[in-house]
């Protein structure tokens, strides 16, 4: 028998390929990520300089962001710091990355449309990356009265979802709802209590 001949003399025998085993290695590969790249050192600074600035520009078109989100949303994306900052600062000084602007927008906002107290708009703009004076000058926007205004007329709102509910069933909600604004427990029961005054049902 010669040698590769099939085992009755015929033709060699030749595995069965259903395609499948085709498809898996003739399949490209996977395009490297930003990080491989820049690990292997397959791209320049430059590149990686302007890729970043769509990136960015993308980003901002969907909606406005603090510079920390911008360098966090870069770093996850594989863009090294020292491309990071140099682009940022550029769209710092053209104006379209601006944390004093943005905290403002995030005050008006969270305050006239959500009823958030200020410590909630303060929490939130901490975890937005907001520097902590830049955030206690946008809070400025918000004083007692219109915290207090803001937290009457949610109570309002719960208090006259629940008419004809238990008593305690009602405190329980309307404080709980103005908690969850921020709103500290005792101005809560200040706010319910005088507005269960005004019904002529009294809190214990």
């Amino acid at each position: 028998m010669e040698q590769g001949s099939g085992p009755d003399g015929g033709e060699p025998s030749v595995p069965h390929d259903d395609g499948r085993r085709t498809g898996r290695t003739a399949g490209r590969r996977p395009r490297p990520s930003l990080h491989e790249l820049v690990e292997r050192g397959e791209i320049s600074d430059a590149d990686l300089t302007e890729r970043a600035r769509e990136t960015v520009l993308r980003i901002l078109t969907a909606a406005p962001k603090s510079r920390a989100e911008l360098a966090q949303s870069l770093a996850r994306k594989g863009y090294p710091e020292h491309v990071v900052l140099p682009v940022l600062d550029r769209f710092e000084e053209v104006g379209l990355v601006d944390d004093a602007q943005y905290a403002e927008m995030i005050v008006r906002t969270r305050h006239a449309e959500r009823g958030l107290s200020r410590r909630a708009i303060s929490t939130e703009l901490r975890r937005r990356g907001i520097d902590p004076d830049v955030g206690s000058a946008a809070l400025e926007q918000v004083d007692d009265d219109s915290e207090a205004d803001a937290a009457l007329a949610l109570a309002r709102t719960r208090l006259a979802r629940t008419r004809g509910l238990d008593r305690d069933v009602r405190v329980r909600r309307a404080v709980g709802a103005l908690a969850r604004k921020g709103y500290s427990p005792s101005l809560a029961f200040e706010i319910v209590q005088r507005e269960l005054d005004a019904e002529g049902e009294p809190l214990d």
